[in-house]
């Protein structure tokens, strides 16, 4: 049967402010950029070919609307995108440093994208589905939390390709105790993990990544887990196989969306060859383009409208 789209996913559609200099007072600028990771999940898969579609909640205010057009501009379906009349928008300012990484202050307290429940959730995109993509940050706090575990049970019943970005944020946790737990029970559903090297530490206790990671494949038997590494590169675990291709260097001003365009990129390498039978050579072509593509993102500001272009990611590999 011919699925309606290749991709669905659940969570936050938000605001991110990131700076952008200073006014002619001296006052600090921010830049308003729709993000939300699963979004921009989707956005890459879009620049790539994919029909995606997004679950979710934004606040009927300004901000909800330019995130709404933003993404239909995009062309990813918003027919699972709610506007909460009593919400509003979530908004994250994002502090960058020297280096590009970052630290966030959320504005959620609550935050629409919390407010999605279980009968917001439209289970028919799911299952007209090939793939469905989660993270954790919609496992905070309920409703979202039992909407989310709910839209992850009708994708397994699916026989849904089942992928996960755990994205740890611990400001918005009220433990970490909480966030470990949430996002052991991910693990449990998901057929691609891809999971950073913080958080792989931050879960299996272990620094060693190839030890967290096989701490992870004995326990919870994860047929496929990409680990990023910043400029580092990445690897793939799959069966026997360990590929590690190497990061591409570029001049970063901001990290926001690395992960989420690598996701992307990653995605669209196992619809392309099936998580089924896939060699080191695949993994290695994967891993390559995922990496090239995250690279290219932190050149630019913000997220959703800034994905690279399909043809800039070969150009860039094969420079």
């Amino acid at each position: 049967m011919d699925k309606l789209y290749d991709v669905t996913a659940i969570g936050e559609l938000l605001i991110d402010f990131t700076m952008n200099g200073q006014s002619d007072q001296g006052n600090n600028l921010f830049e308003a950029c729709p993000g939300g990771a699963p979004c921009n999940v989707l956005a890459m898969l879009n620049k790539l070919g994919r029909k995606t579609a997004f679950i979710g909640k934004v606040g009927e205010d300004q901000f909800g609307r330019l995130l709404k057009d933003t993404i239909e501009g995009l062309g990813i379906g918003t027919k699972g995108l709610i506007m909460d009349t009593e919400v509003r928008t979530t908004l994250a300012f994002v502090h960058t440093f020297p280096d590009g990484d970052r630290e966030f202050s959320f504005y959620r307290k609550p935050g629409a994208d919390m407010m999605l429940t279980e009968d917001d959730v439209d289970l028919n995109m799911i299952r007209q589905s090939k793939a469905f993509h989660f993270g954790t940050v919609s496992m905070t706090d309920e409703p979202s939390r039992s909407a989310t575990k709910k839209a992850l049970k009708t994708a397994k019943e699916a026989g849904c390709l089942i992928t996960y970005d755990p994205n740890l944020r611990p400001p918005l946790w009220g433990s970490l105790e909480d966030a470990k737990e949430q996002i052991e029970y991910g693990f449990r559903y998901c057929d691609v993990l891809k999971i950073s090297d913080n958080e792989i530490q931050f879960i299996s206790g272990k620094e060693d990544y190839d030890e967290g990671i096989r701490y992870l494949q004995e326990k919870y038997q994860i047929p496929l887990i990409f680990l990023t590494m910043g400029k580092d590169g990445s690897r793939a675990y799959y069966k026997d196989l360990r590929v590690e291709r190497k990061g591409f260097l570029v001049k970063a001003i901001e990290t926001t969306g690395a992960g989420d365009t690598f996701c992307g990129c990653a995605i669209n390498g196992v619809l392309t060859y099936g998580i089924d039978n896939l060699t080191e050579e695949n993994l290695g072509q994967i891993l390559t383009y995922a990496n090239a593509g995250a690279a290219l993102i932190t050149m630019k500001k913000g997220a959703i409208r800034s994905m690279p272009e399909p043809e800039d990611i070969t150009k860039l590999i094969e420079a």
